[in-house]
């Protein structure tokens, strides 16, 4: 015959210590028979027993010995009743009903980092809420943001993340607030990029491109990244009109650059549409690219060095990377930046020491 401790059936939820006194008297045993048998005072199991004192994993090990049942048995029943009454409490349940309300809200993006950044201010719940579905434009929580489904990436093994989400629909809302002076025009979009890579030689040159792509009808977005969200930049239609998305990641001229002019080419690529959109870390993509990031790519590289480059020297100097900058008429580091791309130049060459940052002239569009 098995000596095993066992479990009785689940029994009504009532106070484990009354379960435990009912216990003892079924046994004829006192409390301080008990606490004889727990080698513990009598008023350790009174405290028990009058649910002064809540039983632990100890003292439930303890009891589960002397009793023949689990330690678990015992702290089941504990907790089983304590829950029950948990749920009779109606400030309780207010209180879990939020947490799941705010838990909700987490599962669209970042509540808290959007609450820092700005772009949630709501200080109630119901304000938070009704701020979280404008901002992803929805009808309920329950649904999903219509352009995560529509999001094309260029890393087609990965889906669009929460934070990639939470950014693109910043982007969007930042969008709307400003169309652009003009109508879309396909034929000046590609004239005005055919000119970026020589007249954005400085961060400071970066300062007015929201005005320049405002008048030809497209609207060119700074929304700082999100941490971990791994992106670079977007491209999407916004109530009829094309949007560009930057997010500084990267910081570099030439890195801020080359991603604009490669949402440049997905736009007059026709690889946006009004179901469709592009989001896309750059340099996550290298090596799984689609077919238009392909394309994209090797458009906006034709942007940059429309005549190619020349034959690159088996001793890259500073000398020879200023004069080619020159010749070519871009910023130095645009030059620096293709040769670390193409491999020729180390990613930790001092020739890039000193590159200009535009995040701060892109914080100026605001």
């Amino acid at each position: 015959m098995s000596t095993a401790p066992h479990d009785p059936l689940p029994i009504a939820q009532v106070p484990v210590g009354e379960l435990l006194g009912r216990e003892l008297e079924a046994r004829d045993w006192s409390q301080a028979d008990f606490a004889a048998v727990l080698d513990r005072p009598t008023q350790f199991v009174s405290e028990i027993v009058t649910g002064k004192k809540e039983i632990t994993r100890e003292s439930a090990a303890q009891i589960g010995a002397a009793l023949g049942h689990t330690a678990e048995y015992w702290l089941n029943l504990q907790d089983q009743y304590l829950l029950a009454e948990q749920f009779k409490n109606e400030n309780a349940q207010v209180k879990l009903d939020e947490v799941r309300r705010r838990a909700r809200l987490n599962d669209k993006g970042p509540i808290q980092l959007l609450k820092r950044r700005g772009f949630l201010t709501g200080a109630t719940l119901d304000a938070l809420e009704a701020e979280v579905k404008e901002l992803f434009e929805l009808d309920s929580l329950d649904d999903e943001p219509g352009f995560a489904a529509a999001a094309r990436r260029a890393n087609r093994s990965e889906d669009i993340s929460s934070l990639q989400r939470a950014w693109v629909a910043c982007i969007r809302r930042e969008a709307r607030k400003l169309p652009p002076q003009e109508r879309y025009c396909a034929k000046r979009l590609r004239e005005l990029a055919g000119t970026l890579s020589r007249t954005l030689k400085s961060a400071a040159d970066f300062e007015d491109l929201p005005d320049l792509f405002s008048a030809v009808g497209v609207r060119l977005v700074y929304v700082e990244s999100l941490p971990g969200a791994k992106i670079d930049g977007c491209s999407m239609l916004v109530d009829g009109y094309p949007v560009i998305g930057l997010s500084g990641r990267g910081k570099r001229l030439d890195k801020i650059l080359f991603t604009l002019l490669h949402e440049i080419a997905h736009i007059l690529l026709d690889h946006v549409d009004a179901e469709h959109l592009i989001v896309e870390g750059l340099d996550e993509a290298q090596g799984n690219e689609t077919e238009w990031e392909k394309d994209a790519d090797t458009e906006a590289a034709e942007w940059v060095f429309p005549h190619g480059i020349p034959d690159v020297p088996d001793r890259i100097g500073a000398r020879w990377v200023n004069q080619l900058a020159v010749e070519l008429g871009v910023a130095r580091i645009v030059v620096v930046g293709h040769l670390q791309h193409c491999g020729h130049l180390d990613w930790r060459t001092t020739l890039a020491k000193n590159a200009p940052s535009v995040n701060d002239a892109l914080a100026s569009w605001d």
